[in-house]
């Protein structure tokens, strides 16, 4: 009997009965199966070793896919509980999965400690076992030979596992002596982990309940070679020193105040002007892709929220209604903008040839985030979303969505974001409970993205689940300059507001039609974005967005009519400029301007004054020579212009 196995480039081949992926791989070439971490079978991650079936698609997953990089992390994960188990005797094992960065291990150490002076003992150990090449061998179990196992082990964590488990799916993982719990995947051999860090432990209640034990998580990571490893410890050093909670004091762009309450960050001057500017690129590209802008109260009627079904959706996520002395009359902070430009679009008859309606507002909306789950710009309670909804007729749906992924890449490109992969994120098909809406609605609304994404060409992943509960959605996922991934911009197809609004356009035949409304929101938030810009650049924004865009440094006090006439000469070409009066050394001044990152400094002293010309530093590169103001601001708005272009 042979199987037929189908290769990402469309060739089938086939092969023998029990035939594994390592051996399609080897069939291949040797180097291959060398580097070959696991498959995906008919889409679903499986072990290189297990038989194939009789008819499957078959990819070959490395370390740069992240089914790969799943497997692998999975895979460390238990040489770390093995080694733990080896060093520890007596210890309980909870769970151990890969993260988006490497893996950790629940472990319940009972009365013996662990710390950091731990760490290098339990690596150590960790390669020891690498060296072996000990094979991961999956053995399909029953139930009880389950339950028996970890009762002899006396691991009532397992135990409590189990509970939830199926009988005739229950798999273990062996290698050497270490056995877990466990459905996979899992690589060939610990042999192919060559590089291991403990990086961190935490306290973790078991199974994130409060009133459970609090256990030890340890969190490490793991690379197929050393230098991987070199360069993720370098940049985690360099994302600790891009901290933008750190760079955000630092630059004096933004603080928090406990008084005013957890989570509402208070913007100061030089963060309300990068904001500004921010706002400013927004609307200008806004307003020449056909947006009108709106202003929308903070607040609104709890019954407004009640029709949208952010209420029953997201109630629990809202900050606690707010009673007036009316009896019965309830507001809430405003959680979303949508309803509001939802009776915005309602306030008059609509007909077919006014649609497109594009309504678009920086609107600052708030929601009730736990304590723990606040962290600097990036989760808060209070924020304000580049907005906008378009109300469309069906036949307009696909194109203003290509639109407005043109808007969000043009945003990406103008702020230096060059790696990005756009989400697709439908519905899950098995958990419909969770969303309102028709099937035939939401068969439209992804199919009108899918569209969209392949016909601009985008590189696309799709998650099921991932939709929002009116509607599907393309999220966009953009990688900083240290590799890591953020959510930054958003588009989503509705067809449900505007039933639940009752919205209408009158159309050609003059009959009355629901428009099918998008959101979108190119930046996401403007707390969130900045803080990720902030550490994808370190702080050394673009030119065109940077809050202080020269410092004028006179050597003495002497030279200060000359500095303010050059301060006010480049505020009068809108160039934003302040003047060091401090009583300091020009080095002095100098290192400050740099701390600051403030892209140029211009110098002043005698011979600068007796020439009307000002000697130009540029931050992070030194000496530029001497101009004339003339022609420093002609650099200056060459190099604008060399980042920021229109759409």
């Amino acid at each position: 009997m042979e199987i037929a196995v189908k290769l990402p480039d469309g060739s089938v081949r086939n092969y023998p009965a029990g035939t594994s992926a390592l051996d399609v791989a080897k069939s291949i070439s040797e180097g291959l199966a060398r580097v070959v971490l696991a498959a995906e079978v008919n889409g679903e991650v499986w072990d290189l070793t297990r038989a194939l079936p009789e008819v499957c698609d078959l990819k070959l997953l490395k370390w740069d896919d992240e089914g790969g990089k799943y497997a692998f992390w999975h895979s460390s994960a238990h040489l770390l509980a093995e080694a733990l188990e080896d060093l520890y005797p007596g210890i309980k094992l909870g769970i151990g999965p890969p993260i988006e960065n490497g893996f950790y291990y629940d472990i319940d150490f009972g009365d013996t400690s662990f710390s950091s002076l731990d760490f290098e003992k339990v690596e150590a150990k960790m390669a020891e076992l690498v060296s072996l090449e000990l094979p991961y061998i999956r053995k399909e179990v029953s139930k009880a030979e389950a339950i028996a196992y970890f009762q002899s082990k006396g691991d009532p964590y397992k135990l409590e596992l189990l509970e939830g488990l199926e009988d005739g799916k229950i798999t273990f993982y062996t290698q050497g002596s270490f056995t877990d719990l466990c459905r996979g995947p899992h690589i060939p051999d610990t042999g192919k982990i060559k590089a291991i860090k403990i990086l961190n432990t935490a306290g973790a209640y078991w199974r994130g309940n409060e009133k459970n034990k609090q256990l030890t998580r340890i969190y490490a990571i793991s690379f197929p070679n050393p230098k991987e490893l070199k360069t993720y410890l370098f940049n985690l050093e360099e994302a600790k020193k891009r901290d933008h909670r750190k760079l955000g004091k630092e630059l004096e762009l933004f603080t928090f105040s406990e008084k005013v309450g957890m989570g509402l960050p208070l913007w100061l001057p030089k963060g309300a002007l990068l904001r500004e500017r921010l706002e400013n690129f927004m609307r200008k590209a806004q307003v020449r892709a056909g947006y009108d802008q709106v202003i929308t109260p903070h607040i609104g009627s709890k019954a407004l929220y009640v029709t949208s079904g952010h209420w029953e959706k997201y109630g629990q996520d809202s900050f606690r209604p707010i009673y007036t002395p009316h009896e019965g009359e309830e507001y809430l902070l405003k959680p979303m903008n949508c309803p509001h430009h939802c009776e915005i679009y309602k306030s008059k008859p609509r007909s077919y040839k006014d649609l497109p309606v594009r309504l678009a507002e920086f609107g600052t909306v708030y929601r009730y985030e736990q304590h723990g789950e606040l962290h600097g710009l990036t989760r808060v309670r209070g924020f304000t979303q580049d907005d906008a909804h378009l109300f469309c007729r069906p036949d307009q749906v696909k194109e203003e969505f290509k639109k407005v992924i043109d808007l969000v890449l043009y945003t990406f490109n103008a702020l230096g974001f060059s790696e990005y992969t756009a989400q697709i994120s439908l519905r899950d098909p098995e958990n419909k409970t969770k969303y309102i809406g028709s099937d035939e609605g939401w068969q439209k609304a992804e199919a009108a993205i899918i569209e969209a994404a392949a016909e601009k060409g985008l590189k696309t992943v799709t998650e099921l689940g991932e939709a929002a509960f009116y509607g599907p959605k393309l999220d966009f996922m953009v990688r900083d300059a240290l590799g890591r991934k953020w959510q930054l911009g958003t588009i989503q197809v509705d067809y449900n507001l505007p039933e639940r609004f009752e919205l209408e356009y009158t159309g050609a035949d003059n009959q009355k039609y629901r428009p099918v409304m998008i959101h979108r929101a190119p930046f996401g938030s403007m707390e969130r974005f900045v803080a990720v810009l902030l550490e994808h650049c370190g702080g050394n924004f673009p030119l065109w967005l940077s809050p202080d865009q020269v410092a004028v440094l006179p050597i003495s006090e002497k030279f200060k009519d000359y500095a303010e006439n050059v301060s006010q000469m480049l505020r009068n070409s809108d160039i934003r400029s302040f003047i060091d009066h401090r009583d300091e050394k020009i080095g002095r001044k100098i290192r400050d301007a740099e701390v600051q990152k403030t892209p140029y400094m211009l110098i002043i002293g005698e011979k600068e004054v007796q020439n009307g010309e000002v000697a130009v530093r540029k931050h992070g590169e030194g000496d530029l020579g001497v101009m004339t103001l003339a022609a420093f601001e002609a650099h200056l708005n060459q190099e604008i212009n060399s980042q920021i272009r229109p759409s």
